[in-house]
């Protein structure tokens, strides 16, 4: 396969200005078109949300950052998604490699059935890190640590991922994925099954991870969208429900002077 030239600038495409770029970008299930036409680039160190009203497309879309919609049997995309000069969809590149470097936090969290020792290792093990045990301390210590959990847990290394709450299990899962030091972390509505406190300490985790990587979030929630997002992209269908980008801005633009009334309807609740 081609390799993602990892001596380009973190973080930054080859026109040295995105992280990664969707250029007519069509993702299909089966006949089923579910996104359409889209073009969105995506800035570096900084947090995109995808906002719309349900079935849009907005989790299609995250996934095709990282080619997960592939798992599904029928779907296939057209267009482009370029990632440091290269086109993710092109015939000689390998998904798994595509998804080491783009990684995914899901809805709900999902720990591997092992120690939050192993959920960090095992992973690490899998993407390829060589490291002797003592290399691995200092790796699983540094990700626990990025992902806010290690006060909580470094006295229960041993015990089961499954053992802690819901909250600290999704920041289990964040640290799992930067654990393969990734340039793009995706979250599909990463804090929409977390009570308050543990969405705030998502919230806060993001803006702190977003000094180090590029993220993509996908939210339902209009305020945390305002709250934790520096650019959003708000999506909706067209008369054959495809997802189509409608609008795409910085945040504080989109929400405060939409340029589409579509925008303004949704944000104000007037529907979706």
């Amino acid at each position: 396969m081609d390799e993602i030239d990892n001596s380009q600038p973190t973080n930054v495409s080859s026109n040295g200005k995105y992280a990664i770029e969707a250029r007519m970008l069509n993702v299909y299930y089966g006949n089923f078109r579910a996104v359409k036409d889209v073009n969105l680039p995506i800035q570096p160190n900084k947090i995109t949300a995808i906002i719309g009203p349900s079935g849009c497309g907005k989790s299609t879309m995250l996934r095709a950052f990282n080619r997960m919609n592939e798992l599904v049997p029928t779907a296939h995309a057209d267009g482009e998604v370029l990632f440091h000069g290269i086109n993710i969809y092109g015939p000689q590149i390998d998904p798994v490699e595509v998804r080491r470097h783009i990684g995914m936090v899901f809805q709900k969290p999902n720990p591997f059935p092992k120690t939050i020792y192993e959920n960090i290792a095992w992973g690490a093990r899998i993407n390829g890190f060589k490291g002797k045990n003592a290399e691995m301390d200092l790796l699983v210590e540094k990700s626990l640590r990025h992902a806010a959990l290690w006060d909580e847990v470094k006295h229960k290394l041993d015990q089961s991922g499954l053992s802690l709450s819901g909250g600290q299990q999704q920041r289990l899962c964040i640290a799992r994925t930067i654990a393969v030091e990734p340039d793009i972390i995706l979250m599909d509505e990463p804090a929409s099954a977390l009570d308050p406190i543990a969405t705030l300490k998502i919230e806060e985790l993001m803006h702190a991870l977003a000094e180090e990587y590029t993220i993509i979030v996908v939210t339902h929630n209009m305020q945390q969208a305002a709250r934790v997002s520096d650019f959003t992209a708000f999506f909706t269908m067209d008369e054959d429900r495809a997802g189509v980008l409608m609008e795409y801005d910085k945040t504080d633009m989109l929400f405060t002077n939409p340029q589409k009334q579509v925008t303004e309807d949704y944000i104000t609740g007037r529907f979706g």
